[in-house]
């Protein structure tokens, strides 16, 4: 049965990509990766992502990730595919690999290079569904893109039958509710998840049905927590867990350059054990220094039981 809109929910992570090399993939550590997600109790697995650096990888290297993936899960969840491109011919042949691989779903922001209108983007996402063999989510992230999603242009496709939601990156709560509250009266049961983090608890209050975190890398269990407590209303267990959350930024703040996140994360999960910490160019890994800082973060968060345990 094809992903349908009723079946998105909960935490969705947007997987990073384990590297071995700069076009080398990591399987043994992406095999790790996903058994901690899938333990986790995460909802879905979305590769090609921003946090999964999507965009910088060779496309030879995308579809290795893409397949390495669908044949590691398994089917034991449905699976996600980013296929943001500044081409429509790219996009689409990533869309029809993806399918042939075994994916569920495509995930796709805006073109990023050009400067689009509203019309334009319509027109773009118009061109692409008319080819896509699979269900799309709609993906805002303007801080990417140059252009977001407006709700004008969200309403003029959140009726065609393959647009199955909205992932919502913008960090703009007004923005989320806005889209919500369209989807409750054009096309009731439409789903919206939530990206920034540290949002989750909020966006679930005022209707969104998950999120897609990329700490839940490294803490799956964590923001599934947050989504739980959240979804609930266990307002004491929320408080405890965004406390946690907060927590977690901390690590995001290691490093002076706008990667210090994929950073943080990476080399987090390269000291448990899970896998590589090598980033896509033109990011570096940490050096001795950051990664001393990150494991005493680690050592500070230890207690709360949400760290990969493999090592």
């Amino acid at each position: 049965m094809p992903l349908s809109s009723s079946d998105i929910h909960g935490l969705i992570p947007p997987v990073i990509t384990p590297l071995a090399d700069r076009d080398t993939l990591d399987v043994v550590g992406l095999e790790r990766l996903l058994d901690h997600l899938v333990a986790g109790g995460v909802h879905g697995i979305f590769v090609l992502g921003t946090t999964g650096e999507g965009p910088s990888l060779s496309h030879r290297l995308q579809r290795e990730m893409v397949k390495t993936t669908a044949e590691l899960l398994r089917g034991r969840l449905p699976l996600y595919v980013g296929i943001t491109d500044t081409s429509l011919v790219e996009a689409l042949n990533l869309a029809r690999f993806s399918a042939e691989a075994g994916a569920d779903a495509v995930v796709a922001a805006p073109p990023f290079y050009f400067a689009a209108g509203q019309t334009e983007l319509k027109h773009w996402f118009d061109l692409l569904l008319a080819d896509l063999p699979l269900p799309l989510l709609l993906y805002n992230i303007p801080s990417c893109t140059k252009i977001a999603i407006e709700p004008e242009t969200i309403e003029a496709l959140i009726h065609h039958e393959k647009v199955i939601g909205l992932k919502d990156s913008s960090g703009d709560l007004d923005y989320l509710k806005r889209a919500i509250d369209l989807a409750d009266r054009e096309r009731p049961g439409w789903p919206v998840l939530v990206g920034p983090e540290h949002l989750l608890g909020d966006a679930i209050g005022l209707g969104a049905v998950g999120g897609v975190a990329g700490g839940g890398n490294l803490v799956p269990r964590l923001f599934v927590s947050v989504y739980e407590a959240a979804k609930t209303g266990n307002i004491d267990e929320l408080a405890r867990l965004q406390t946690l959350v907060a927590q977690l930024q901390e690590l995001y703040t290691i490093g002076k350059y706008g990667s210090a996140f994929l950073k943080g994360v990476k080399c987090a999960l390269d000291l448990s054990g899970v896998c590589s910490g090598l980033l896509a160019a033109p990011f570096d890994a940490f050096h001795p220094p950051e990664r001393e800082r990150v494991t005493a973060w680690m050592e500070s968060f230890a207690d709360t039981g949400f760290l990969p345990q493999t090592k």
